[in-house]
């Protein structure tokens, strides 16, 4: 693959994430998602037992992998990268297969039951090729989602990687996700996440 000019990502600081889900319905907005589905969303997990207990947020999306196992598994390529490495889907060539669900480690994508596509976060791709961020990012009342260039060091999402102890989802799995945590409970980040979306996503 040749170098990227651009490379898109996205740094989320679960120190300043609230859980208000103002991002998950700036989402269903913008993108007009169907009731009962998301493309982005948080999780409230706890942990422990009484009296010993605390709760960890988790916002969940498309992780935009460089090494994408939808986009290897998509039998007519209707998954595909762009140029600053987003991960899309051509609607018109989809047929719904779910072959990419499957192989998705992230539980990530869905049917969307008008269209009978696939479905899932794009980053706002209409919206960052306008110059603009990511609705989810704008509707962050905690800052807690940071966009931007991976590629560009002076950029707030590199300052923020490079000066934070940062951590992915399923590192195990290399599929090189950018999308990254600041302030991960580690014990989610290598987890079956099937059980976390019952009565969620």
């Amino acid at each position: 693959m040749t170098e990227q000019s651009i490379r898109y990502g996205m740094v989320i600081d679960l120190r300043k994430c609230v859980g208000c889900n103002a991002c998950t319905v700036s989402c269903k907005i913008e993108n007009n998602v169907p009731d009962g589905k998301y493309r982005t969303w948080v999780k409230e997990i706890e942990k422990g037992t009484y009296p010993q207990v605390s709760r960890h947020r988790l916002p969940r999306l498309c992780n935009h992998c460089d090494n994408a196992p939808c986009k290897s598994a998509c039998p007519v390529q209707a998954t595909y990268r762009t140029e600053d490495g987003t991960i899309l889907i051509d609607y018109d060539r989809c047929i719904g297969c779910k072959y990419c669900m499957a192989a998705c480690p992230y539980d990530a994508r869905f049917v969307n039951p008008v269209r009978r596509t696939a479905e899932k976060c794009t980053f706002c791709y209409h919206r960052i090729q306008m110059g603009l961020l990511p609705a989810c990012v704008t509707t962050c009342v905690g800052g807690a989602r940071i966009f931007g260039d991976l590629h560009d060091p002076n950029s707030l999402v590199s300052r923020l990687i490079a000066n934070n102890p940062v951590q992915v989802l399923k590192p195990e799995m290399n599929t090189q996700p950018m999308i990254y945590y600041i302030g991960a409970d580690q014990a989610l980040l290598g987890a079956d996440y099937t059980d976390l979306e019952k009565g969620g996503k």
